[in-house]
């Protein structure tokens, strides 16, 4: 008899870990994602506005209202996860507290998306940043 709980005991302790091993995988896995997508909408923003400072560049794009609505959602996406707050006054700018059921991202600027970036640049905890945001100008 306790043979077979130790044997149960074990392969129980072998399917935790193996869950946590592929639940830290995937997190990390998306971190990285994250962090590639944000760096990558700052080289673009940085090019097309000649800004050496990511956050400078992004709040150019979101600024610029010759740029698509997808394009300007991205940009606040971005200051978001970068966590600057010198992203916040233009953030509030665009920010009315009015938000809808449904936005289409290629239609307006994103309500719920400037909640989560003022959030965010805030001081609000962002726990897949720690990895790819260090070293970033």
């Amino acid at each position: 008899m306790k043979t077979n709980t130790k044997i149960v005991k074990g392969k129980l302790f072998y399917l935790l870990a193996i869950g946590l091993s592929v639940f830290f995988l995937f997190f990390f896995l998306g971190d990285i994602w994250i962090g590639y997508e944000a760096k990558r909408l700052c080289q673009e923003a940085k090019w097309e506005y000649q800004k050496t400072d990511c956050v400078e560049a992004l709040i150019a794009q979101l600024d610029d209202e010759n740029q698509g609505f997808r394009t300007r959602n991205h940009a606040i996406w971005a200051l978001g996860q970068f966590g600057d707050s010198r992203a916040l006054p233009v953030l509030q700018k665009y920010y009315t507290g009015n938000i809808p059921d449904k936005e289409p991202l290629d239609g307006t600027i994103s309500q719920y998306e400037l909640k989560k970036a003022i959030n965010l640049v805030s001081g609000g905890i962002n726990i897949t940043a720690w990895l790819w945001r260090w070293g970033i100008k």
